[in-house]
């Protein structure tokens, strides 16, 4: 292909490198991006299913439940019932 005038040069060798460069960086952050995700995405299913005196703490503070019933049901939580 470039037999005749040199092959690419300088120019076009260092264009290569930053490109490949480039594709392997890419490469890597997006994987690690999507390792994030997925491990972000489990802590927090994990944490809202098995934090159920959470659960009740919120609910109480958006006034779904009065104190009478969050108090009761917070008792229960701790007996273990």
């Amino acid at each position: 292909m470039w037999w005749y005038d040199g092959g690419p040069g300088w120019i076009g060798w260092t264009l290569m490198t930053v490109m490949m460069l480039a594709f392997w960086a890419l490469l890597v952050f997006g994987g690690v991006a999507v390792y994030r995700l997925m491990r972000d995405g489990d802590e927090r299913s994990r944490g809202e299913r098995n934090d159920p005196a959470r659960l009740l703490d919120e609910r109480f503070a958006r006034g779904e439940i009065d104190a009478d019933e969050y108090r009761q049901r917070r008792d229960l939580l701790r007996s273990g019932r």
